[in-house]
């Protein structure tokens, strides 16, 4: 049977982040119901950082370490995002242009709010499946940043944006998918999916969103559980706790993961409460340990998960990851993987925590300033220099390793600089 994964993985959580327990008090929130979103950072989107500087990024140590034959047999690059810049124009021809890749290659862009990221994945790995380019390679980039201009008008989309907002993150996570799945490898077939129309969350202005936070969690809590049932009816022999070593889920906030996996112990496997809260440390609280510092990535936070449960799990012996997408809307699949040591050490070798350690805390102060002061580079701007002055400690917070920031756009065409 023939092969197919992710060769390479990558997560950048962006330049800057935010203490969110900090944020929750100076907000005034309940904070006993902010302990139940079980976050502690979210990054904030800069001025001059866009989905396409957090794809470049993320998917830049990736392509440094190809030999030039390697780099070549990408033929086709997905980018996977609910924050395009353009109607038409697909972010993925920047993201090809700047990371230098052969001009043979098929470039074009997934929206599917938080599922396109699951739908990138699985559109390369069929592609390498099908053999009708032998060892070809795919580069998926999932890349989103937080709108956080709030649509107006109505009285059913009324999301708590003030419970949202410490959960609400930005970067990219950036897969190289091939015959040589050293990270992950698919099983192949063993996909379950689940999808319906439903309104809980939108984004029906390009920087504004809309929500109903109680709706979008039932219909979290319904795909999950009907995703993995039609998983169980195509793979023989499944077993919801025996089959994973862990599980890997879409995570807009922690709380919802918890409660997601609380609602299938007790229907799939008839546990007791103190069996699941056993099982929900053991098996999915290694996914959450990215997702706690980066917040919501919308289209890359399933991929960010599974990065976050490969980097931090016990794999002495091979693991089988369960993993479950959910993009409102919906649509939502449960698919699985085996992970290996080697696959650990080699995602351990792109020192993900350590960038992530390395970011800049912006204060309350610049954080609000920049809610306030119209810096934020909205969506159709046509002209703009972008200052390299506002916090400008966050630009050099990369220890020396060159990085990507928007510069300036002209004529409605984005310009890119590198910073080390």
């Amino acid at each position: 049977m023939n092969t197919v994964g992710i060769e390479a993985m990558n997560v950048y959580g962006g330049s800057a982040f935010l203490d969110v327990r900090k944020l929750a008090e100076h907000r005034g929130l309940d904070m006993s119901r902010f302990e139940n979103l079980l976050m502690k950072q979210k990054t904030v989107s800069l001025p001059y950082e866009d989905p396409v500087s957090f794809g470049v990024n993320a998917a830049k140590p990736i392509i440094d370490a190809l030999s030039a034959d390697e780099k070549d047999r990408i033929e086709m690059l997905i980018t996977c995002t609910e924050s395009g810049i353009d109607f038409g124009k697909s972010m993925s021809t920047y993201i090809h242009s700047l990371l230098g890749l052969n001009r043979n290659c098929r470039l074009f862009e997934l929206k599917n709010a938080c599922y396109s990221g699951a739908a990138g994945l699985q559109v390369a790995i069929n592609t390498v499946l099908s053999q009708a380019s032998p060892g070809c390679k795919v580069l998926v980039v999932a890349t989103d940043i937080t709108r956080f201009m709030v649509a107006e008008g109505g009285d059913v989309l009324t999301e708590d944006w003030s419970f949202a907002e410490p959960s609400s993150g930005a970067g990219a996570v950036a897969m190289l998918i091939s015959d040589r799945p050293h990270i992950f490898q698919a099983d192949i077939g063993a996909n379950g999916y689940y999808g319906f129309e439903v309104m809980d969350t939108c984004r029906p202005a390009p920087d504004s969103e809309a929500g109903d936070s109680d709706l979008s969690l039932l219909s979290y809590l319904e795909c999950c559980e009907n995703a993995y049932l039609e998983y169980q009816k195509r793979v023989d022999n499944v077993n919801y706790v025996d089959s994973f070593g862990y599980l890997s889920f879409h995570t807009p906030f922690g709380g919802m993961v918890k409660g997601a996996h609380r609602n299938m112990m007790r229907k799939i496997v008839k546990a007791a409460p103190q069996i699941i809260e056993q099982d929900f440390e053991k098996r999915v609280t290694p996914g959450l340990k990215y997702c706690q510092r980066v917040g919501n990535i919308m289209g890359a936070t399933m991929a960010m998960n599974l990065a976050s449960t490969i980097a931090n799990g016990n794999y002495d012996s091979p693991q089988r990851i369960g993993c479950f997408s959910y993009g409102s809307g919906c649509c939502s699949e449960f698919f699985s993987g085996v992970v290996t040591h080697e696959s650990q050490q080699r995602l351990l070798n792109m020192n993900i925590s350590s960038q992530l350690d390395h970011r800049y805390e912006i204060t309350m102060s610049e954080y609000d300033d920049l809610l306030r002061s119209g810096h934020v580079v909205k969506f159709g701007t046509r002209n703009v220099t972008l200052d390299p002055q506002f916090i400008p400690k966050a630009r050099t917070s990369g220890q020396g390793e060159p990085r990507l920031f928007l510069k300036a756009i002209k004529e409605y065409h984005r310009e890119y600089e590198w910073v080390s």
